[in-house]
């Protein structure tokens, strides 16, 4: 059964996470994407980051559903390859610090001599032109000039960044978006294009009502904790055995949940009567509410507040979340064998298209696996052809 992204074909030259993330979720609707990659390979592949039985647990998550072909761009030979790939390629993807497409002569000008519809996405830190082009845009470093540090962790606190690394995935997330874009418009009006997507603006953009109250109205916020700058009560309580939030936005829901907590008086003191008013007395009411629910345990609440229509949730581990029972009832969880370390698990692509199509879950390729196949079926390149291109060194063969 065909995919929305089935005939589509990516050329992946990205690496780690920014570059990586976009073409797995590409994959996931029916993309077919090729990876090429240096003869080093993916930095992901680096085996010091998430290991998992002397492999990286990163690169086995963001690589699953591609190819990997190894081509050495800076070999005369091996560029001639990559642009015959481009021939048959609908997106060529990069997240290669700016210059360097143009200094390998594979860039956007390049690349539309020999495919003038060919669509190419380049994923930097700050952009390719200005003062920051050259920084270095790890994601620690993006989170933080971005502000994202800034408004995460607890007042009064060192910066904290976000426990999943935000920065990087944006690049995933706005790249595939731009691309689904590109795609589209390419059909109506039969040009490809060269588009840019800056992990830095990516996350001034995820600042979103944030950034709008400092850009319009002058206002600084502060880390936050679990709270909400305008909404209380909103955030993490104690319990007798752990943690529970509480999200109380609208009035109804305030009501709601002064009566599983049987505070009528609570409900009916004139400094908590509206939201506008909790937030001003803030402090007050939390010095009321936080001793009183450290009293019960979290299934406790959350059997009272469910009862009474409370918006509440226990704060959960992975453990707690993935056997929660949407996590199986919308088969959150894909799975694939891997050649190397067996059964590999990992959180699923969370789009459920209109049909009823299988799962993509092919294991993320080892080094060159499917240099010689690609070359062969792709390109119609000879076996001959092939084995002087590996004994020149322009390419490289898993187990060869």
């Amino acid at each position: 059964m065909t995919h929305s992204l089935t005939g589509v074909r990516i050329i992946e030259l990205g690496q780690i996470i920014a570059g990586t993330y976009g073409g797995q979720i590409l994959s996931d609707m029916g993309a077919e994407v090729i990876k090429v990659e240096a003869p080093h390979g993916d930095l992901g592949r680096n085996p010091s980051v998430a290991p998992y039985l002397g492999v990286s647990g990163l690169f086995l998550t963001f690589n699953r559903n591609k190819k990997s072909v190894v081509i050495d761009l800076k070999n005369p030979q091996g560029r001639n390859i990559f642009l015959d790939l481009v021939k048959s390629a609908d997106v060529i993807v990069d997240n290669f610090r700016p210059g360097v497409m143009q200094r390998l002569g594979i860039d956007y000008p390049e690349l539309v001599k020999v495919n003038p519809q060919i669509i190419h996405c380049s994923i930097t830190g700050f952009g390719s032109d200005g003062d920051y082009k050259d920084y270095p845009a790890l994601d620690i470093i993006i989170q933080a000039i971005s502000g994202h540090m800034a408004i995460t962790g607890e007042p009064g606190r060192p910066p904290v960044r976000l426990g999943i690394p935000l920065a990087d995935l944006s690049g995933g997330l706005f790249s595939s978006q731009g691309i689904l874009a590109a795609l589209y418009e390419r059909e109506k009006t039969g040009q490809g294009q060269h588009m840019e997507l800056a992990m830095f603006d990516a996350m001034l953009s995820l600042l979103t009502y944030l950034g709008t109250m400092w850009l319009s109205n002058g206002e600084l916020p502060k880390p936050p904790g679990s709270a909400h700058e305008y909404s209380v009560p909103w955030q993490a309580f104690k319990t007798k055995d752990s943690y529970i939030v509480v999200a109380a936005r609208e009035e109804v829901h305030w009501k709601n949940f002064c009566k599983s907590l049987g505070l009528a008086t609570v409900f009916e003191d004139e400094r908590f009567k509206t939201n506008a008013s909790r937030v001003a007395h803030r402090h007050a009411l939390l010095a009321i509410l936080e001793p009183f629910i450290a009293l019960n345990t979290t299934q406790y609440w959350m059997d009272k507040f469910r009862d009474d229509d409370v918006p509440a949730s226990p704060v959960n581990h992975f453990d707690a979340a993935f056997a929660e029972p949407p996590a199986i009832q919308n088969q959150a969880v894909v799975e694939y064998d891997h050649p190397v370390v067996g059964k590999v698990r990992m959180p699923a692509y969370p789009v459920k298209m209109g049909h009823d199509r299988p799962v993509i879950s092919n294991p993320a390729p080892e080094l060159g696996q499917d240099t010689r196949t690609v070359l062969a079926d792709v390109l119609s390149y000879s076996q001959e052809q092939i084995n002087g291109l590996r004994t020149s060194g322009a390419i490289f063969c898993q187990g060869e």
